[in-house]
């Protein structure tokens, strides 16, 4: 890497990248700073290099978390090797993936809460296989879902779980939602009001809030990726 400008002290370079002394001392332990230059003293000399490489990391990190950051400012240093293209390229089809899932989400809960499911007949009911293979998951998926209170079916005469098509429904919705991310937990507590297709609105603000994080994210990548080019330069 070329230096730019120098010489900087550890503070320095902190207060360029907007981080802790500390945490520019762990990011050189780390590798995601080339080691700095000693005084006769033993005090770090940085550069501006090291500036922006303390920068692309805490930009990076708000986009892809602090190892995924640290692997592309590792891999910049290697340029031009193209890895630090190939780690680009695949937070960038990350991020995408997510926009899809999320647009599915929208859609299949939008469509899928708006069925109706009252004047059902007992034979409109499911089994654990039927169900799993409808929905394309393993049967002990719906075991954990059932063992969290996601989706709890009724039992028929043999013990064996039977899903009602409210159930069924449910099951469906966790799927979408399990697929553009949500954990067990925020699905615990947004089922509740869901199962009344009236709260509708709770899902679309929950996979609102989804999408401001993905813009985020999105943005902390393009000023994130701004950086590593000036390190390439």
């Amino acid at each position: 890497m070329t230096t730019l400008h120098g010489p900087l002290r550890t503070v320095d370079v902190a207060r360029r990248a907007g981080c802790s002394v500390q945490q520019v001392r762990d990011l050189e332990a780390e590798g995601v700073l080339l080691p700095a230059a000693r005084t006769a003293s033993g005090r770090r000399v940085f550069t501006e290099a090291h500036a922006r490489a303390a920068l692309a990391h805490r930009l990076l990190a708000a986009a892809v978390g602090p190892r995924g950051a640290g692997d592309l400012v590792r891999a910049a240093h290697r340029w031009p090797d193209p890895a630090v293209l190939r780690l680009l390229d695949a937070a960038h089809a990350a991020l995408a993936a997510e926009r899809r899932d999320l647009a599915l989400a929208r859609e299949a809960a939008a469509a899928i809460t708006a069925e109706p499911v009252a004047d059902v007949r007992p034979t409109d009911a499911m089994g654990v296989a039927e169900l799993a293979g409808a929905l394309g998951v393993r049967p002990s998926t719906l075991h954990h879902w059932d063992a969290e209170g996601l989706v709890v079916p009724g039992r028929d005469a043999t013990g064996a779980r039977r899903y009602a098509p409210a159930d069924v429904r449910d099951a469906r919705v966790v799927h979408q939602l399990r697929l553009a991310g949500y954990g067990i937990g925020p699905l615990r507590e947004l089922l509740p009001g869901l199962r009344a297709a009236r709260r509708l609105g709770d899902v679309r603000g929950a996979l609102a809030a989804r999408d401001a994080s993905v813009d985020a994210r999105s943005r902390a990548l393009l000023e994130g990726g701004a950086a590593l080019a000036g390190l390439l330069r």
